[in-house]
């Protein structure tokens, strides 16, 4: 994940997922407002398990990335079978990602046996999932904590304590629009988020004045010249933060306000 390329794929399948969502759980609810209940995934017309899916297939990808394809050795492991320093990261993004993949496979089960627990349990599942991401991206993941990457890391993990928060709400709440609303924006604005670090973090022409990017132990990491252009960047962060935080709020009620006009008139 730690290059313009992960940050941007895993970023769209958040988006896009987010988008899926929010689209779905505005329509139902515009067509059913009194007897809403929020599901946990959405079958799509054509092949019933095609979100859950695709979850799998991308979280194979792209733990197959982090620990097959990326090393040079194409195996992450030192030649005693230990785990190196500079494959740390690698492990931490596979474990996320693995997280991930549990949660799909067992919404499949879940959905093909008709457990009575089946939507709670996968609220519960998709809450570890974003658990295990907020932990590793909470000050185990990059050395530079207090820089621009550690800056960028924290507004994130803001955005995944949300998705975590509404997806343990939505197991007592299971008829709260507001709830599955948020939740959807909010892995939304996750994808948005990872795009614009992958933009932002590894294109050297937009990095902040007096920083620089450079190569630390086999992965980029980025210094500031000085103190001045230190604050400078992580100030430029938060201002940017909090513009693509109102754009998403903007977004979201519009679409939804477009969205009720259209399907209200139907239910």
């Amino acid at each position: 994940m730690g290059t313009f390329a992960g940050h941007v794929g895993v970023g769209l399948v958040f988006f896009l997922i987010g988008l899926w969502h929010l689209f779905n759980h505005i329509k139902l609810h515009a067509l059913h407002p009194n007897s809403y209940t929020a599901p946990l995934w959405f079958p799509s017309f054509k092949f019933r398990y095609a979100e859950p899916f695709l979850i799998m297939a991308g979280t194979v990808a792209a733990i197959s990335m982090e620990l097959f394809i990326s090393p040079k050795r194409h195996q992450p492991l030192d030649r005693d079978g230990t785990i190196p320093s500079n494959h740390i990261n690698n492990f931490e993004h596979a474990s996320i990602y693995l997280a991930m993949f549990v949660y799909a496979v067992f919404v499949v089960i879940l959905d093909r046996i008709q457990a009575k627990a089946s939507r709670s349990l996968g609220h519960f599942l998709a809450s570890i999932a974003f658990a295990q991401e907020f932990l590793l991206f909470h000050n185990l993941h990059f050395t530079d904590h207090i820089g621009p990457i550690g800056q960028y890391h924290f507004f994130l993990r803001l955005v995944i304590l949300v998705s975590l928060t509404t997806f343990l709400m939505g197991i007592g709440l299971p008829n709260s629009f507001m709830v599955s609303f948020v939740r959807s924006l909010s892995i939304f604005f996750q994808g948005v988020w990872f795009i614009v670090m992958g933009f932002m973090l590894y294109t050297p022409e937009f990095l902040p004045k007096g920083c620089f990017l450079y190569n630390e132990n086999g992965r980029k990491a980025i210094r500031c010249s000085g103190e001045e252009a230190f604050h400078r960047a992580n100030s430029l962060i938060k201002l940017e933060f909090s513009w693509f935080l109102v754009g998403t709020a903007i977004f979201g009620v519009s679409f939804y306000l477009v969205l009720v006009k259209i399907y209200e008139k139907k239910g």
